[in-house]
């Protein structure tokens, strides 16, 4: 753990590189690579979550006053449920896969490794901090691998958490926790890693992969953007509106980066879409949503500010219908809707990330589709619809990370379903065996007898050979008999 002060140890270049080490003697020695100790370690996960459920429940409250059912639902029983299908499923992710062979290299068998790739880095966001620093820790884990965990700063109580708890339940000599901020991250991308898996935003993302390549480090970014909403008429509005606001400021008051960052909707429906959201989140957070318990606050004062900037902005400030209210000094600002807010303002150029909702007017569903990619590719986007015809053209027609239709951030869940961004909106992906595979190299392995030998291979090579050996190639039967009558 990075620590300040005179007589605390200072985590620099020279401590991360020596870390760095110890974690690649560890990894040498094999420790890690057994099924057993995979295992062990995600049993013990399980354990800690069990154990310190009220404790993990206080620091997320400390870090971003979020509601305990958001945080155990939405933190600790998601993590809990990746380390169970991890242990459920270990074995079988371990076992060599069967490859095919050719005529080519007759007789032989293949087959497909899944090997750890060696030292990885895992450097979390600060909005779920905890499922979002344990979660990758659970494919590392499974694949075998040696990581240093790197907390984020801005969720202060959470990251001490991790630190404190994390070495009395894990292997220390293979799992390493180092708290800090920039310096200490800094110190950490000057290493060679053999991946690195960062979650956060773009800019921090850049500067993770432009560090990495020094390196020719693979990566995961996990990153967010600008996820619509598209709102057709026809459906039932009320189911839809609820999905919409669980979606939004059900997780952690829009604090999140599969959180819907704006409505598209016609013009005919937007005043229905309206007054039914209004209804809907006076129904879930009362008349004076400020003083809810079922709403995150803020993560910080800074952005507090951006937030506010964003809803201050003189083409913005006349589009609020609902909501607008904020309390500075605990860092809250109420679900705020707005309603036909210009293309061009702030508020639709960057990632909202937080509770204001603006809405767009199109004429007909199917602009949807362009005022969309006519932005950068999102992490999510959302369709509710009961038309055949706009569910394909919105899956053939838009890129994102991922989809779902009729409902939000629901398709994080179900784990055979790959999680990742698409663009600026992220690179890899994890969740089930797909966070097995993040950190696992998939090793191509042929193997052969000293039975079969072919001459063909061989000098002096004559037309004849060369004959056989395109014929061999194409692994059709017909074309090997002609050339070796040599009709071809």
């Amino acid at each position: 753990m990075a620590t300040e002060g005179e007589n605390q140890t200072v985590f620099d270049v020279a401590a991360a590189s020596m870390l760095t080490k110890e974690l690649r003697d560890v990894f040498a020695s094999g420790k890690t690579r057994s099924y057993e100790w995979r295992i062990s370690q995600l049993k013990s996960m399980i354990k800690m979550c069990d154990e310190h459920e009220e404790d993990i429940a206080d620091a997320l409250h400390q870090d971003l006053s979020k509601p305990k059912l958001e945080s155990i639902v939405y933190e600790i029983t998601m993590l809990k449920n990746s380390c169970t299908l991890a242990i459920k499923e270990l074995k079988q992710w371990m076992v060599p896969e069967k490859a095919k062979t050719s005529l080519l290299t007759f007789p032989s068998s293949a087959e497909i490794v899944s090997e750890p790739l060696g030292v990885v880095l895992i450097i979390s966001a600060w909005n779920y901090p905890f499922l979002l620093s344990l979660d990758p820790l659970v494919g590392a884990i499974s694949a075998g691998n040696t990581m240093v965990l790197k907390p984020s700063e801005l969720s202060p109580a959470t990251s001490s958490l991790l630190a404190k708890l994390l070495p009395e339940y894990l292997d220390i000599s293979s799992i390493k926790v180092v708290e800090g901020a920039v310096s200490e991250t800094s110190a950490l991308l000057e290493q060679k890693w053999d991946k690195i898996f960062y979650t956060g935003n773009g800019r921090v993302g850049r500067i993770v992969m432009a560090a990495a390549a020094k390196h020719l480090t693979p990566v995961v970014l996990e990153l967010g953007g600008k996820s619509p909403v598209v709102v057709d008429s026809g459906i039932d509005l009320q189911i839809a509106t609820r999905r919409i606001i669980a979606g939004k400021w059900g997780c952690n008051n829009g604090q999140a980066c599969i959180s819907p960052d704006y409505i598209i909707t016609t013009k005919d429906y937007a005043d229905k879409l309206v007054d039914s959201l209004k209804k809907e989140l006076e129904a879930f957070y009362g008349k004076n949503p400020l003083e809810s318990k079922d709403l995150s606050r803020i993560v910080n004062s800074n952005h507090f500010s951006r937030l506010t900037k964003l809803l201050d902005e003189d083409k913005v400030s006349g589009k609020i219908v609902y909501g607008g209210e904020r309390d500075e000094a605990n860092l809250k600002i109420a679900p705020t809707i707005l309603l036909d807010v210009p293309c061009d303002s702030l508020i639709m150029k960057e990632e909202i990330f937080g509770p204001l909702l603006p809405i767009l007017i199109v004429s007909k569903i199917e602009e949807s589709w362009d005022a969309i990619n006519s932005g950068t590719k999102p992490l999510a986007a959302y369709l509710f619809t009961n038309n055949k015809k706009l569910k394909e053209q919105f899956v053939m027609s838009v890129s994102a990370g991922g989809v779902a239709i009729n409902d939000i951030a629901m398709h994080l869940a179900v784990h055979t379903l790959p999680f990742g961004g698409v663009g600026e909106s992220g690179t890899g992906s994890y969740h089930g065996k797909f966070s097995f595979d993040a950190f696992t190299h998939k090793k191509a392995v042929l193997y052969r007898s000293f039975m079969g030998d072919a001459a063909l291979r061989h000098p002096p090579y004559t037309l004849g050979k060369l004959r056989l050996m395109k014929a061999l190639m194409t692994s059709n039967l017909w074309t090997i008999l002609r050339a070796l009558l040599g009709r071809s």
